[in-house]
């Protein structure tokens, strides 16, 4: 399990170890901090993936980590809904069939900040890794999150997921799984390719965009802002990867981590159009309900990112 950073994630790591060996311990403490609170629920998360080796298995369903789990998605989807209602973005009250317009007026008035255009222009090797590491979160686990989601839609948005999916997990090829791109893409530059290797060194930014991934997939509830996650993760990969590609070949890293970005020049550009429309339209279409949702959740991608470029940005700066 990860190190804790606070006395909440300190009780976390705590009872799950002793779910493993039914020791008693008191209540959950409150966070010493918002970074407590992201690696807690992460390592909650984590839970729901692939589990810790000094974990049971059974502590995924354990009732305390669970109402710890809870307290601290709760917190979250709030920040999240706050900052949605406070920014300047499409309405709330979208229509079904303009949800496929709405995703692209979102990604089109986003002007966050451009870790990709950095790498391709000025970014020093040392920055350059620093940034896969804090990648690899998410990529050595890509696109599990949204496999959730897969039951809880209709049949038309459900056929188009699994049509993107499928391409995510290398079209049935082990070796073309883009997960897998990645874990091979950070053996060729010199770094760790062990799954969640590099928790320990996440900024809490980088947890964040994870903890709202893993909350949109595992909640039925959310289906709407989940697809909308992916959406705008999708619109918004092809250009970014292909600078990604530019600035890796600047610094020397040609070979398999550019490979990694290259599939996704061409995938993702595929996938922005299933995404924006054959799976958020044709679910707003068939559950009127999630349009506005799938707005939201497409707004929390691009807000978490935003703020993950600038913490990430300003730490060089210091540097």
């Amino acid at each position: 399990m990860p190190k804790p950073r606070g006395p909440l994630s300190e009780w976390t790591v705590a009872r799950l170890a002793a779910t493993a060996s039914d020791h008693e311990l008191g209540p959950a403490p409150s966070a010493g901090s918002w970074e407590d609170e992201t690696i807690t629920l992460w390592t909650l998360h984590e839970l729901s993936y692939r589990g810790f080796e000094d974990a049971a298995d059974r502590a995924e369903w354990d009732p305390e980590a669970l109402a710890v789990r809870q307290t601290l998605e709760i917190a979250l989807e709030e920040r999240l809904r706050d900052r949605w209602a406070g920014a300047d973005v499409s309405p709330a009250d979208v229509r079904p069939a303009d949800v496929p317009k709405a995703l692209e007026r979102v990604v089109a008035e986003d002007d966050g900040p451009s870790l990709a255009d950095h790498v391709r222009r000025h970014a020093t090797l040392d920055e350059v890794l620093e940034l896969l590491r804090q990648r690899s979160i998410y990529h050595l686990k890509e696109s599990d999150s949204s496999a959730w989601v897969v039951p809880r839609l209709p049949v038309r948005a459900k056929a188009a997921l699994m049509e993107l999916q499928y391409d995510e997990y290398g079209d049935g090829d082990p070796n073309r799984l883009h997960s897998h791109l990645f874990a091979r893409g950070l053996v060729a530059v010199g770094l760790r390719s062990e799954y969640g290797a590099y928790v320990d060194d996440a900024l809490p930014e980088t947890l964040e965009m994870n903890n709202a991934s893993s909350m949109f997939g595992l909640q039925r509830r959310l289906r709407g802002a989940a697809m909308g996650h992916l959406a705008a993760f999708e619109m918004t990969s092809s250009l970014p990867s292909r600078k990604m590609v530019q600035g890796l070949s600047r610094l020397g890293l040609d070979g398999a981590m550019t490979a990694y970005y290259d599939e996704h020049v061409e995938a993702d550009a595929i996938h922005e159009h299933l995404a924006a429309r054959d799976i958020c339209g044709t679910l707003a279409e068939d559950e009127p309900d999630q349009a506005s949702e799938i707005i939201f959740g497409a707004f929390a991608c691009l807000d978490l990112e935003a703020r993950f470029a600038t913490a990430v940005l300003a730490a060089w700066d210091r540097a």
